[in-house]
């Protein structure tokens, strides 16, 4: 098992969200974050002001996936986030030891 993490443009996240389901998918954690990467912020001017907006807002999807799953998954994200500009994110790809529904008490695979 897996845990895929990726930080995508928010405009992306229903996009994501459709592509994942298509794959049949099913239970993400999204977050609403701020970061910078290349892009490093930018400029914006409020009430005549302008000033430097560091941290971007961004969203952090977190899915739990089997090993056969993870490849197809990670390309679905990656199809479905994809701008083609600066800032499009990144995906992490980490092992998960164990997972346990509480209610059913169903474990790992099955748990997902």
């Amino acid at each position: 098992m897996k845990i895929i993490a990726a930080i995508i443009k928010p405009f992306k996240l229903d996009e994501v969200r459709d592509a994942l389901m298509a794959l049949d998918v099913h239970g993400m954690t999204a977050t609403e974050v701020k970061g910078y990467g290349r892009q490093k912020g930018h400029t914006e001017i409020y009430r005549g002001a302008e000033y430097i907006v560091s941290f971007l807002p961004k969203v952090k999807i977190e899915i739990a996936v089997s090993d056969d799953l993870v490849d197809r998954t990670v390309e679905a994200i990656q199809r479905a986030a994809h701008t083609g500009h600066i800032g499009d994110g990144k995906i992490f790809v980490t092992p998960l030891e164990r997972a346990l529904r509480i209610r059913t008490g169903e474990a790992n695979d099955e748990a997902l």
